[in-house]
């Protein structure tokens, strides 16, 4: 089954946000709280997927200049997206493995494997890239 991707919806979609490049703290609070309601939308749109993807460009270019930061640690992001989605160690038994690789994988005592890392990004809808 090919997408189909309609111009209308998304030219819709984006006279309803309106991204630009996010100059004040204001403006990327807004986008930010757009880009959390689509990821964790189900069923996200063919359209909807595009906005959320060029919304979080516009959201990294403005932390990279406002807030640059060390590299996190893998458990570290896997820490915060679990707390953003209302994840559980618990969710993840059977994806990443038993529940004792569960807690030693989120507490950092394990690191993430490739096999791993794929599984979180399918089950988050993030890049696996993410936890490597």
């Amino acid at each position: 089954m090919t997408l189909i991707f309609d111009k209308n919806i998304y030219r819709n979609l984006l006279a309803e946000v309106v991204p630009a490049a996010i100059e004040t703290e204001e403006e990327y609070d807004r986008v930010l709280k757009v880009v959390e309601q689509l990821t964790f939308k189900k069923n996200r749109t063919t359209e909807e997927q595009a906005l959320h993807k060029l919304l979080v460009i516009l959201i990294e270019a403005y932390e990279t200049q406002n807030y640059p930061m060390d590299q996190s640690a893998p458990h570290e992001i896997l820490q915060h997206i679990m707390e953003a989605s209302g994840t559980r160690q618990a969710d993840l038994v059977g994806i990443i493995g038993s529940s004792g690789v569960v807690s030693e994988v989120v507490n950092g005592k394990r690191s993430i494997s490739k096999a791993q890392a794929k599984a979180l990004g399918e089950y988050f809808k993030v890049s696996p890239s993410l936890f490597i």
